[in-house]
């Protein structure tokens, strides 16, 4: 017997499946009902645990007596078997990883054969229906060795009736599970691609005409005084039953009591639900011996005059998109696991969550109605790969003499074409329209899920039209939401009437502004993917977060993505990316772009994000502080203190702590504190936002955030900290010169200058030397992932491989100084000038090394990485102070999870590990850093606010290793002094870095001050 082919056949979907219905667990009693999790009702038999396994290559090698295997070997179900030796993993965001040639797919499919056995007496008058949560990519189904079905959709539920194919004792179960299927192609989503059941299995035994569907609908008349509540009822015989209902308020009062087919219900004063106060109601209903329970939230979302309002309110999503993703468990994702990312997500200020992109566990979205996050929930369609389908381009030549047309528009035109392909071949429209009712049907009972949507980067047309104007026409009390509708076919006039959001992804906060310039934009602007978290990332989140401000027809967005998709390589606990795994094709590391690691460590991505979404923000106006509550429906009297700290030059002169503030949700008060007068000091007033009683996730005295006003303006420290040792004595210098070098000896210090190059090539102290290589300048960083598509400018540049050199050397000795002044310039072999240097080098009789370096950039090259000096210090430096921006790495357009203030470090905790080396762990707007050894410090300032980086790696070995288990330290301590470093961004999948956070001056000064004492820790 071999596998019909229903798997490359997109005229059959489904074989004997029940309908697409709300997803519910009927219980014995009311008690278990409103109680307990669904395994302790009496009438849920679970079937997870370890499965009888065999896996072959293609699912031509299965026998042809498949059903009468006996294999040795088990799978836990759920799991997926890539993560238990079988087969490989493989990682590929846009690229199929198959031919593209719908609806087939490879001769060599992978086949995962499953067997275990039920005991089970079935009563007479009773109904069996076998569940399957989730299962990658489709299933056949054999019960007693008789064909029950066929399945797809890979992450909805899959139901079938058991009930004849049933015998009284024990029976087999069988499933076959392939790798792909036509529906394959619609499940094209940016995830490494794993196999077999990976969500629950059981049984649900029912009544004989049993509850097959409800839709919950709730009506809030326009002032919100007033609800209604319906239910509607199909049993599975398509006749109706007397059902007991009855209806509870959020404080479990009973509200309403009532028999009948169906329910109808009048409340007055309602307590509504949102995400800030989710108020659910219990309805619980019985008939037969079926107990049901529901929570309800009564809310209402509309859109008004462009403007996306929730229970009247205009709101802003806080939200990311979310994986279902694990390190050891790949795609099985525990109720435990769900709550630990939504406890992080609570507790970092998110409020939204777009299920990307598919359907997560059906009772995912029962987790967000009680603990509350509004949902974006997300039909599993994504077919991005059809725009790598070949599109035809003119033929170049490396002779510039030869000139070639290119047509970039009819290029991109058709690149269009191919990518709608789905969404408009009539053969599609089926899988299309299935998919969207399963996702639709299943979670429609849901509070939290506010916006349908039809599925991600699928192109636009007829099928999604259709999918759109279904959705309307079955739940018209929700907005339906579909990013790719902005792609218009060149034989299709695209019918956006049934969408009700204007979506973006990746777009600059600038054209949100140009959108908004335009009156006939009347569409909510939602950004559904923004500020790709890939390694270090997150730069621009504050121009983000203040351009959504500016418009009320701005609703939020969701930041791409939550977590790194990372699995452990086989037998270590090292995780792994794309190409790890002998993958072909794949995409490297793009995976890695989450907020928190793929084990759940969070990163400075996600401690940036949380502080801009702080629900507090202060603002130093006409010298008082103003207060601003972001929140959409809560007092922050209700919800918060504030604790207050006000400091002198770093120290901290006043604190305290205001309880009760009333501020009204977006409503501004003035802070009740005396500020103090202006004496040319630097004054900071840090206001922490506490929680001032526990919730579900967030701990009493937990910081929601925090705002830093630097009150009188000031970029820096006006007195330097005491350097903590004796001031050196004065001493005479002795100066050295011959053709190659400068050699300046005074008392404890010498300073061996390179001649050739312009640089000091050795610093002496008390005889020891400081340097582990010469002291240079520097203009490198090792690469960004967002610094993906600049790096090769950077390169063709040179930037990458730049050297000094000298053209003209002077050394003059005064009384009480010696000055070596230095003409000079950054090249790189064939490529042209980089930066032209004047640096003047004063050595004090103190022993202080003065550097005034002069650079010019030609306006015609790309933006510098960074520039400053780099110090490759002996390793027993290991110790720094800072004043700056911390403890959180901080760069020019990230800091705003950091703190101005005096810090503490060492060289390895400095390092940030992220899973594929990058630039990492620098310092912005310090006034001075000082790194020390047992006996020995180098104290640094700047005449400007300047950045530094302390780490055990060279930029050049961070640049070349994959990962950040292969890094080897260096053999020096590695010291960056930088007069600026260019910001982060997110361009890895996003705008080009903003113009501002780019160091592209065509002149600058940088004065640095170097002091090399001795001390004692």
């Amino acid at each position: 017997m071999s596998l019909p082919h229903y798997f490359q056949d997109l005229s059959i979907l489904h074989i004997n499946t029940t309908p697409h219905h709300a997803y519910f667990i009927p219980h014995a009693t009311h008690k278990s009902a409103v109680e307990n999790p669904r395994e302790y009702s009496d009438y849920f038999i679970p079937l997870n645990g370890n499965w009888q396994f065999q896996y072959f290559s293609s699912y031509w090698d299965l026998p042809e007596n498949f059903l009468q295997l006996t294999p040795n070997r088990q799978l836990p179900v759920p799991s997926n078997w890539q993560n238990h030796g079988y087969d490989q993993h493989q990682y590929t965001n846009v690229n199929y990883p198959f031919p593209f040639d719908p609806p087939y797919v490879p001769q060599q499919n992978p086949c995962g054969w499953y067997q275990r056995r039920l005991n089970l007496t079935p009563q007479a008058n009773k109904r069996y229906l076998l569940n399957f949560e989730g299962v990658d990519s489709c299933l056949f189904l054999y019960l007693n060795e008789q064909f029950v079905g066929y399945s797809q959709i890979s992450h909805c539920t899959s139901e079938f009736d058991v009930t004849n194919y049933l015998q009284s004792g024990e029976n087999n179960i069988t499933v076959i599970v392939l790798k792909w299927c036509d529906g394959s192609y619609l499940e094209d989503q940016d995830k490494f691609r794993m196999s077999g059941i990976f969500r629950d299995v059981y049984v649900l035994e029912r009544e004989a005409h049993y509850l097959q569907d409800f839709f919950i609908k709730t009506a809030l008349n326009d002032d919100f005084t007033a609800a209604n509540i319906t239910v509607e009822c199909v049993f599975s015989d398509h006749h109706g039953q007397d059902i007991h209902w009855q209806l509870f308020d959020p404080k479990q009062h009973l509200v309403a009591e009532k028999c009948g087919q169906d329910f109808e219900c009048f409340l007055a004063q309602p307590i509504l639900w949102n995400a800030e106060q989710p108020n659910l109601y219990t309805l619980v209903f019985h008939y037969g011996s079926e107990v049901i329970c529901q929570r309800i939230g009564l809310r209402k979302i509309e859109v008004k005059n462009g403007v996306l309002l929730f229970n009247g309110q205009a709101i802003k999503f806080k939200g990311v998109n979310r994986h279902d993703s694990d390190p050891r468990t790949g795609y099985v994702i525990h109720r435990e696991q769900a709550l630990q990312d939504l406890r992080l997500m609570k507790q970092h200020n998110f409020n939204a969550i777009r299920t990307a992109h598919y359907p997560n566990a059906p009772w995912f979205t029962e987790l967000c109605d009680q603990y509350g996050f509004y949902v974006i929930a997300e039909s599993d369609i994504e077919s991005h790969g059809t725009n790598a389908v070949y599109v035809p381009t003119p033929e170049s030549s490396i002779l510039l003499g030869v000139k070639t047309d290119i047509d970039q528009d009819a290029i991109r035109q058709q690149t269009i074409d191919n990518y709608c392909y789905t969404a408009r071949a009539p053969e599609f429209k089926n899988a299309i329209l299935d998919r969207t009712h399963a996702n639709v049907e299943r979670d429609k009972n849901r509070t939290s899920v506010v916006i349908w949507s039809l599925g991600n980067e699928s192109g636009y047309g007829e099928n999604f039209e259709a999918a759109a104007a279904w959705v309307k026409a079955r739940d018209p009390s929700r907005l339906v939401h579909y990013e790719n509708a902005i792609f218009q076919h060149s034989a299709h006039q695209n019918d956006t009437s049934n969408l009700d959001l204007h979506s973006e992804m990746y777009t600059a906060p600038e054209d949100m502004d140009a959108y908004f310039a335009h009156p006939q934009n009347r569409k909510p602007y939602i950004f559904c993917e923004y500020l790709h978290a890939m390694g270090n990332s997150c730069g621009d989140a504050e121009d983000y977060f203040l351009a959504m401000q500016k418009y009320p027809g701005a609703c939020g967005g969701f930041v791409w993505e939550w977590c790194n998709h990372s699995p452990y390589l086989a037998g270590t606990d090292r995780m792994g990316y794309g190409g790890d795994f002998g993958d072909v094709p794949n995409d490297g590391n793009f995976c890695a772009d989450g907020l928190v690691t793929a084990d759940r460590q969070i990163q400075s991505n996600l401690l940036e994000l949380k502080n801009v979404q702080r629900p507090i923000r202060a603002q130093l106006k006409d010298g008082k502080v103003w207060l601003t509550n972001y929140w959409d429906f809560t007092n922050t009297a209700e919800r918060l203190s504030i604790r207050y700290q006000l400091s002198e030059n770093g120290i901290v002169m006043q604190e305290g702590k205001i309880n009760g503030l009333q501020i009204a949700p977006k409503h501004t008060a003035l802070l009740p504190l005396e500020l103090p007068a202006d004496n040319g000091n630097l004054w900071l007033l840090t206001l922490f936002y506490e929680q001032c009683h526990a919730t579900d996730f967030v701990p009493a005295t937990s910081i929601l955030g925090f705002d830093q006003l630097n009150l009188f303006h000031r970029p820096r420290l006006p007195i330097m900290p005491p350097l903590g040792v004796e001031p050196p004595t004065k001493a005479t210098f002795s100066v050295q010169e011959d053709t190659k070098h400068i050699r300046v000896q005074q008392q404890d210090h010498c300073y061996v200058f390179d001649k050739q190059k312009g640089i000091l090539q050795q610093i002496f102290h008390q005889g020891e030397s400081l340097l582990q290589q010469p002291l240079d300048f520097n203009i490198w960083r090792a690469p960004l992932d967002n610094d993906g598509l600049i790096n090769a400018h950077w390169q063709a540049a040179g930037y990458d491989r730049a050297i000094t050199r000298a053209y003209e050397c002077h050394v003059t000795h005064y009384e009480s100084a010696v000055e070596i002044k230095v003409k000079s310039a950054l090249v790189a072999v064939s490529k042209a000038r980089i930066l032209t240097l004047d640096v003047i080098y004063r050595l004090d009789e103190v022993g202080t090394l003065h550097i005034k370096i002069h650079g010019e950039k030609a306006p015609h090259l790309p933006f510098l990485p960074r520039f400053g000096l780099r110090f490759c210090l002996d390793r027993a430096y290991q110790q720094a102070e800072y004043f700056g921006y911390g403890p959180t790495e901080s760069y020019i357009d990230k800091h705003q999870s950091s703190l101005l203030g005096h810090y503490h470090t060492t060289v390895r905790q400095n390092h940030v590990p992220y899973l594929k080396p990058q630039e990492n762990g620098s310092h912005y707007g310090c006034s001075y850093v000082k790194v020390q050894s047992e006996n020995r410090q180098i104290f640094i300032t700047a005449t400007t606010p300047f950045s530094f980086n302390l780490s055990p790696y060279r930029q050049e070995e961070l640049a070349i290793k994959k990962h950040h288990d292969d890094l080897v330290e260096s053999n020096s301590t590695v010291l960056c002094i930088d007069y600026k470093m260019s910001g982060i961004g997110s361009n890895s999948c996003g705008p080009a870095l903003k113009q501002p956070y780019r160091l592209n001056e065509t002149l600058f000064d940088f004065d640095v001050k170097c002091h090399f004492l001795m001390h004692s820790i």
